[in-house]
């Protein structure tokens, strides 16, 4: 393990990548510069907010950088003024053109929330939750022109629970990338990278609110994979009398077969709502109606006026 301090870029938006930054503010190594996406309108005001990864090098005094674009010359010479060994990059959102790739004296690497090849792209843990994976990862990156394509230089396993949604994933993913990044770094010098295996590619595409919509006439453990994939954003729903009620969390019970119509209200028990499948049930166990809070478990029980045993959703007159 080398104690060299390196000079480091850093370059990221979303709390993971915060996270990432915080590792490093952390560490022996030197961040001298932070690259952040623009700030963007948010809430109800649309008032102009700061990344997660402006506010916390705002809280430690690091110098900011915010542009539009990495292809403008003065956007590039004021990045290599900076002298830096290495750029770290992590959920930033800008393209990095070859010419930035190319300025740090040991390249750039970036820190992907999938065992690459498979899941390159923009939403890695969602897709590893949707296609029912039973693992996924860290992969760091010395990074190349290409999305996603560059040699692999660290991997990380990380197991996904029946449990876990797209946000319990973000947070255990962040911890392994936290501690594989500094280990990289303190080894980056010594490191040999593995080229990545074309033929084992899959791609993450962005999600799109279109995919929330639930087909009842799926076996419950896709749907339950909908639900937990889609949690936090942008949440599994499914139609009900004109209304659109969010499905936050929900279990798969594919040995309980019944003869009512997919998307038939089974019945209401402590832990939840039972609903027909096209194979089994799902059990719904954190629900929202509109205008209100999500509720969970034994509160459900307080909808059974509102949504009676009978009931089919997903019907011709919700708003899908």
């Amino acid at each position: 393990m080398s104690n060299q301090n390196l000079r480091i870029i850093f370059a990221g938006t979303p709390e993971f990548a915060a996270q990432h930054l915080q590792a490093l503010i952390n560490s022996h190594h030197d961040v001298v510069a932070v690259y952040s996406q623009p700030d963007r309108p948010a809430g109800r005001g649309r008032k102009l907010t700061a990344s997660p990864v402006k506010q916390l090098a705002m809280d430690h005094q690091l110098e900011i950088q915010q542009p539009l674009s990495l292809k403008e010359p003065d956007t590039q010479a004021q990045l290599a003024s900076y002298q830096a060994d290495i750029m770290v990059v992590v959920a930033y959102g800008l393209l990095l053109p070859q010419v930035v790739l190319d300025i740090p004296r040991l390249g750039c690497i970036n820190v992907h929330g999938s065992l690459l090849p498979r899941w390159r792209g923009a939403a890695p843990i969602q897709r590893a939750l949707l296609a029912g994976d039973a693992e996924t990862g860290i992969t760091i990156m010395q990074m190349a022109a290409g999305l996603d394509t560059g040699p692999m230089l660290h991997k990380s396993t990380v197991a996904i629970s029946e449990q876990d949604t797209s946000a319990s994933l973000y947070d255990k993913l962040a911890i392994a990338g936290c501690t594989s990044l500094i280990e990289v770094l303190d080894q980056i010098e010594c490191l040999r990278a593995q080229e990545q295996d074309e033929k084992l590619t899959c791609y993450a595409d962005k999600l799109s609110k279109s995919e929330g919509v639930i087909n009842w006439q799926q076996p419950a453990p896709a749907i339950s994979l909908q639900v937990r994939g889609l949690n936090p954003w942008p949440v599994a729903y499914t139609g009900f009398s004109q209304q659109k009620l969010r499905i936050w969390m929900a279990q798969a019970q594919p040995n309980k077969h019944t003869d009512m119509a997919p998307g038939t209200v089974i019945g209401y028990s402590k832990q939840g709502i039972n609903v027909a499948c096209g194979q089994g049930q799902l059990l719904i166990t954190a629900l929202q109606w509109p205008g209100s809070k999500a509720i969970s478990g034994a509160q459900l029980k307080n909808l059974q006026q509102k949504l009676p045993i009978g009931s089919l959703l997903g019907r011709e007159d919700s708003p899908l």
